[in-house]
């Protein structure tokens, strides 16, 4: 669940499933060995054929198009003129230089797109995990893929496009059979919420510790754990995903 609004927000990673929301020349995103370029404005301002390797590729990584060493497009030996020149499959794109000299090229753009810091605007996530967030209050559910690399802090702000008062929830995760506060400041994995998808394969369909003894839970998390126990056999992947449950504070937060 992404809002256009949270779609403008720049954060510190990105997913590929929101990078490949930004997939034409309107709205054009790419990335680079881990890094997301917002090449909206640069191809409003350069239009023409050389935009459109860019354009085609919009929403997508193109690291294949650059040698990770140097960063600079790859090259190769041309079979016909039997000289070193960037090797480009789709076609030249903005500022790689004709193979040739031209009085039409200009060199006076400064920094390659691909390397300038300014339409940097994030870096794509290594790893992304889906998490279930579970209104303790309400009992509603909704799932977010979300980096790995964030932390409950970053992942509790893109809940504000579905939520405004997030950040009025404490965050809590079910750890060792209890329900215990989460730190805002760490990632999932630093909060000891491991991925339980990695061993999806593995024979004991139940995460450790899950379900915990009732015993131990309140009336609501009794509940929370009696509806998340419910689950598609033919699905059950859906067990390995992390639950993170809000409890209510009697302090909203300004919307």
């Amino acid at each position: 669940m992404t809002s256009e609004g949270d779609m403008k927000k720049r954060r510190r990673y990105y997913t590929p499933e929101e990078m490949a929301l930004h997939n034409c020349a309107e709205d054009c995103w790419v990335s680079v060995f881990g890094k997301v370029y917002d090449l909206t404005e640069f191809i409003a301002a350069n239009r023409g054929p050389l935009a459109q390797p860019i354009i085609l590729m919009s929403g997508k990584d193109v690291s294949h198009w650059f040698d990770e060493k140097t960063k600079y497009v790859r090259m190769h030996i041309d079979p016909e003129t039997n000289l070193r020149l960037p090797y480009l499959p789709m076609g030249r794109f903005l500022h790689v230089p004709p193979a040739f000299p031209s009085s039409a090229w200009r060199t006076d753009f400064g920094t390659p797109w691909w390397q300038d810091a300014d339409l940097c605007i994030g870096a794509l996530s290594q790893k992304t995990r889906v998490v279930r967030i579970i209104n303790a209050l309400t009992r509603q559910a909704d799932e977010l893929i979300v980096p790995t690399e964030e932390t409950i802090d970053e992942i509790q702000d893109r809940c504000l496009s579905y939520n405004a008062h997030a950040a009025s929830y404490t965050w809590k995760s079910l750890r060792e059979g209890k329900f215990e506060v989460l730190d805002m400041a760490k990632t999932l994995a630093e909060n000891g919420v491991i991925d339980e998808l990695d061993n999806f394969k593995m024979l004991d369909p139940k995460p450790e510790g899950f379900p915990p003894e009732e015993t131990d839970l309140t009336e609501s998390e009794k509940r929370i754990v009696e509806e998340a126990n419910r689950y598609d056999e033919s699905d059950i992947h859906a067990e390995y995903i992390p639950e993170l449950v809000l409890y209510y504070n009697d302090d909203l937060t300004v919307a």
